[in-house]
């Protein structure tokens, strides 16, 4: 199947209110394009340089989010354009984030990663963590970094009952969260082996990668 084919056959998958992020890390430019002919324009990268080289050479009108681990020294780099962090998972990096934004007059939405996972492998903020930051008086004074949701890792595992249970834990602390910030209407959570589960447990934002451009070497 062409990678239109498979995206078509993926967004079929997906309904209107849920936002497709196109993980694209690994793969060719020309895979990219193929993707951007067929109207996708959302497309996520987990390493900055590969992103930054992507950037440079695709079409302006594509939106690059940042969906691995970030390192703080590597912000810089994609501060003049990613559109959204998917993976802020401490406040030094958000404050790195705010203070690379701030030098190009920008403000970068980010995503709260939640740790959700039954495994030690992710990243992310426990519940306690994430109230304690949101009710922070420093967090709450950038003025370059735009928190619009959470986003979460479920554990990879067979164990479909286990994925289920983690989704709905991110989507209840969204839930308590959203009370609170207008601008909380994200949460991304779903990737290609487990992103139908995800929308049924709230998921507003799918990263899917294999289903549409193959799985990577």
């Amino acid at each position: 199947m062409s990678i239109k084919d498979s995206l078509l056959a993926v967004k079929n998958t997906i309904p209107d209110s849920v936002t497709l992020v196109a993980v694209s890390k690994t793969k060719p430019n020309s895979y990219i394009q193929e993707a951007y002919d067929a109207g996708q324009r959302i497309f996520g990268e987990n390493r900055v340089q590969e992103m930054t080289e992507k950037w440079e050479n695709m079409p302006k009108d594509i939106e690059w989010h940042m969906i691995g681990h970030l390192q703080r020294n590597k912000v810089k780099y994609m501060a003049e354009y990613v559109s959204l962090v998917h993976g802020v998972d401490s406040p030094r990096l958000l404050s790195e984030i705010n203070k690379q934004a701030e030098k190009h007059n920008r403000v970068i939405s980010c995503l709260l990663q939640v740790h959700i996972a039954e495994e030690d492998t992710k990243f992310g903020f426990n519940e306690e963590e994430l109230l304690d930051l949101v009710a922070n008086e420093e967090f709450k004074a950038f003025k370059n970094v735009k928190i619009v949701g959470l986003m979460g890792m479920a554990t990879f595992t067979d164990n479909m009952n286990q994925v289920r249970r983690e989704f709905a834990s991110i989507k209840l602390l969204f839930n308590k969260l959203k009370n609170n910030y207008t601008d909380f209407a994200t949460l991304s959570m779903g990737m290609s082996g487990d992103y139908q589960i995800a929308i049924e447990e709230g998921s507003t934002m799918v990263r899917i990668g294999s289903s549409i451009f193959g799985s990577r070497n």
